[in-house]
């Protein structure tokens, strides 16, 4: 029997650039570093758009918001998930949970995940306590490490309403 649960996962990765204001989980950080991108750059809430897309069979988030559209230049990356929870929704589905790591070298992150929980909670429609985020380094290896990037994994469980 067909269960009315699936799984969807999400990766996205930005470049570091000194200047730029690090946004993530729809909160800025404050670093002297942060991403460049089209949008925002939250690269958590875009990992997270592209698991929700992906558990729902709904694509990416390069479908649904282009990066080279000028209507998402600069964008906040809530606004997109905001989007993304009214297709979801259109679908049928709600979201259970929600797990995710940042990896990052610097700044430490732990402090802000609570107030990145309390943003996100109400765009995903779920409590703050549905929703991990955790943060690592990558002990100082790769181009993370070498604090030339940052990157975010999400994984997410929706149900089908009935």
């Amino acid at each position: 029997m067909h269960s009315g649960y699936r799984i969807g996962f999400g990766y996205d990765v930005h470049q570091l650039s000194q200047g730029r204001k690090l946004i993530l989980g729809g909160i800025h950080i404050p670093s002297e570093k942060g991403a460049i991108a089209h949008s925002d750059g939250d690269v958590l809430i875009h990992a997270i758009c592209d698991a929700l897309l992906g558990a729902a069979c709904l694509g990416d988030i390069g479908i649904h918001f282009p990066d080279t559209s000028l209507q998402f230049k600069d964008i906040d990356s809530k606004l997109l998930l905001q989007q993304v929870i009214e297709l979801i929704t259109a679908e049928g589905f709600n979201i259970v949970n929600i797990d995710s790591t940042i990896s990052l070298q610097r700044p430490k992150l732990k402090d802000y995940i609570p107030e990145m929980q309390r943003a996100l909670a109400p765009i995903l429609n779920i409590n703050s306590n549905s929703i991990s985020i955790k943060a690592t380094t990558t002990e100082k290896l790769g181009f993370i490490g070498r604090e030339e990037g940052i990157s975010a994994h999400a994984i997410v469980l929706i149900e089908k309403k009935n």
